[in-house]
């Protein structure tokens, strides 16, 4: 059941899930850039989603993704604290992955079928507010352009992002939050995934509700943000907790990230 009161929160059982990186990537300054696959608690992950053709809907199973336990019986997850740092002045963002394909090729024109329900990880069952990304995966020669056609939040069909041009050859990592067609708020699943101009590189496109975002303000610097600021979101006990990196420099330094999680 929902935790509705302070005394709900004070009682409820918790668990600690840490993202530590020991190794930097090298980024833009002020671009979004994923770590997932360098080295740290937990270990390197896999870059390269493995599939095109459906897609899937990762799990806290998958290598590089920090383990959630268990709740009890049918107790509701939140996420209730927050206590981040890094070595550069940056923002950090915390993310439940909830589809993700790839990795496409720079002249991907892929249209996908039977996709993997992710409905089972949205609260109230209620798409709005969902974010559609880009990763790349490998870097790209050339000006990479790409368009996503989904499903939007309503079930209306053939929605289109239209054509982003990143404007530069993107390195490993870069992330790019592509716009949903005027007067959409989420997705409910992504149909066809095309990209041009490019002549070398691959990246992932991911689904991802937004769970948490913190400010570094200098190097060295953190916070901990209490249940008052993170707002308790819902957490699942299969959630692909995933952090993407907005650095001010070209690093992305070495973040930690301790998040507390409750159920109850």
């Amino acid at each position: 059941m929902a935790i509705t009161t302070l005394d709900g929160i004070i009682g409820s059982l918790n668990q600690s899930v840490i993202f530590n990186k020991t190794a930097a990537r090298t980024s833009v300054a002020a671009i979004p850039f994923s770590v997932f696959d360098l080295a740290g608690t937990p270990g390197a992950g896999t870059l390269a989603v493995g599939n095109t053709t459906t897609g899937i809907v990762p799990t806290d199973a998958i290598a590089g993704t920090p383990t959630i336990n268990a709740f009890n019986g049918a107790n509701i997850g939140y996420l209730s604290k927050v206590d981040f740092s890094n070595t550069v002045a940056s923002r950090l963002l915390i993310y439940d992955r909830l589809f993700s394909a790839g990795a496409f090729a720079f002249n991907a024109a892929t249209t996908l079928a039977t996709q993997p329900s992710y409905l089972s990880r949205l609260p109230d069952s209620d798409y709005k507010g969902l974010e559609l990304w880009i990763e790349c995966v490998t870097a790209f020669t050339g000006l990479q352009s790409i368009a996503v056609t989904y499903t939007n939040q309503d079930g209306v069909t053939a929605r289109t992002t239209g054509t982003v041009a990143t404007g530069v050859a993107p390195t490993i990592g870069r992330m790019l939050r592509l716009n949903l067609q005027a007067g959409d708020t989420g997705i409910q699943k992504i149909e066809s995934v095309t990209s041009t101009v490019a002549t070398v590189g691959t990246f992932n496109v991911h689904v991802m509700r937004k769970l948490w975002s913190g400010r570094v303000k200098f190097a060295n610097d953190g916070d901990i943000h209490e249940f008052t600021k993170t707002g308790l979101p819902q957490i699942y006990a299969d959630s692909s907790l995933f952090y993407v990196v907005n650095a001010d420099s070209t690093s992305t330094g070495l973040p930690t990230i301790d998040i507390e999680i409750i159920n109850g």
